[in-house]
């Protein structure tokens, strides 16, 4: 009954204990995440469980009374605590306690009996599930690796694009002398025939002047040969004549 007492009466000393708020008085909020964020990987989850005892109860609750308490402490701590609810009726036993009792034993029996192919089975289903992630990640990483390569050979072709536009430059300063050339050699070609041009107007300008001089100064000497020089040049050139065929014959 005392213990019941000092139950029932510690919900109202913790509140009188509770410091009354005053008007100014100011409460810090502390945040909940102070701490620095960090780049560090995330460790990842284990696939199963830590080690248990009794199928319930964690090794670490063991491992973790065991310095304080001995290796029985546990088992001591798990019956007093049993023996302390039932000699405080802190815990009834009724007809709920048997009905309790045996859907544990069904649960145990179940678990003892089947549970070793459930476990294979939901292995086997995490297996096929790890396999489809895995098959997932591989093909995301073959396609990153694949537009990794072709981002190395799109940099590569980019900086080749430096040495096609100097070919091109170099194509087009070529055209351009090219036509700057074309263009000397038309317009020297054009001069030229100008000057042929006027080279052949002066030549035959002088040709003109000349055949003109000839026939004036020979119709000037025909007109001015008489009749009588004339037969006597004609006389001169067959005595001449004939001088040179007795030479001739003389010779043979």
């Amino acid at each position: 009954m005392l213990s019941r007492l000092v139950l029932s009466a510690a919900p109202a000393l913790l509140r009188s204990l509770r410091p009354a708020a005053s008007v100014g008085v100011l409460h810090v909020v502390r945040p909940i995440h102070t701490s620095q964020q960090r780049s560090a990987p995330v460790p990842p989850l284990p696939e199963k469980g830590g080690e248990v005892r009794h199928g319930l109860i964690p090794e670490e609750f063991f491992q973790f009374l065991y310095p304080k308490t001995g290796v029985t402490g546990p088992y001591m701590l798990g019956t007093g605590l049993l023996l302390y609810f039932l000699s405080k009726e802190i815990y009834v036993v009724n007809h709920e306690t048997v009905a309790a009792a045996c859907i544990l034993s069904v649960i145990i029996y179940g678990i003892k009996k089947y549970g070793a192919d459930v476990a294979a089975f939901a292995d086997k289903l995490n297996e096929e599930k790890i396999a489809k992630v895995t098959a997932i990640k591989n093909n995301a990483i073959k396609d990153l690796e694949a537009a990794i390569e072709q981002e190395k050979k799109e940099q590569w072709r980019a900086e080749g694009r430096s040495y096609l536009f100097d070919a091109k430059r170099n194509n087009v300063a070529m055209l351009l002398e090219a036509n700057y050339r074309e263009r000397l050699l038309t317009v020297y070609n054009e001069v030229k025939k100008r000057l042929d041009y006027q080279v052949a107007m002066q030549n035959l300008k002088h040709q003109k002047e000349q055949d003109h001089m000839i026939q004036w100064v020979e119709k000037n000497v025909v007109q001015s040969i008489t009749p009588q020089q004339q037969k006597e040049s004609i006389a001169k050139c067959i005595s001449d004549l004939k001088a040179l065929s007795k030479s001739a014959q003389v010779a043979v």
